[in-house]
């Protein structure tokens, strides 16, 4: 069943878009078995279990991490992490270059736009945003590459909401990459809301409960 609903999204979604399958919760024997139809690029919003899960599981795997960041865990994921979605501090960005130093790595990231009212949900506001990816200081780091943007937007059933957030995440995405040629990812777009997500220009979609059923906390 995983297989084929990875398959139905895929055949789906534009051949630009990337897809990634959000595991968090699930067993690693769901991984395996989106793994073994392809799919390599997966989602973990704690960084415990994707430690453990990179332990376990075949090391060609792609590992996104897609919850709210804590600066002091970034330690943990910092040896073998691909992208850092939802970073929305400039002590995490600190903290990310350092432990990239640490590990002679790279470490992509994303920033996190706030686009919704709602309180629960994390980001930066733009002018924020932009203060941070155009500062002398971020400038000089070696060992970070921000790499666009991700955002959630608003919870709700009414999709003119969500679209105007969706556009106004693409304009300011618009308005960066015309000046940073870094800035290639924005990532937007869950199971609910996707193809309206890449209707307004979204590269990077994550998708869980599409894939693997209704996750068991």
């Amino acid at each position: 069943m995983i297989d084929e609903n990875i398959n139905k999204i895929r055949s789906d979604i534009p051949d630009y878009v990337e897809l990634i399958a959000i595991s968090k919760t699930k067993p690693n024997e769901d991984v395996m078995k989106a793994y073994e139809n392809g799919h390599r690029s997966f989602g973990e919003n704690k960084i415990q279990e994707m430690s453990r899960k990179f332990e376990e599981l075949p090391k060609d795997i792609i590992w996104h991490m897609v919850g709210h960041v804590q600066s002091n865990k970034i330690k943990y994921m910092a040896p073998y992490v691909n992208l850092i979605h939802g970073v929305d501090s400039f002590k995490s960005i600190k903290v990310i270059n350092k432990e990239g130093q640490k590990n002679n790595r790279i470490l992509n990231c994303l920033l996190q736009l706030k686009v919704s009212k709602e309180e629960s949900k994390f980001g930066l506001e733009a002018d924020a945003l932009k203060k941070i990816i155009f500062s002398n200081e971020y400038c000089e780091m070696e060992n970070i590459k921000i790499s666009g943007i991700m955002t959630m937007a608003t919870n709700t059933k009414n999709k003119d909401i969500i679209r105007n957030e969706f556009i106004y995440a693409k304009n300011i995405f618009d308005e960066i990459s015309a000046m940073d040629n870094n800035f290639e990812i924005l990532s937007m777009g869950m199971s609910n809301d996707y193809h309206l997500a890449i209707e307004c220009g979204s590269n990077m979609i994550r998708i869980g409960s599409l894939i693997f059923g209704d996750r068991n906390y």
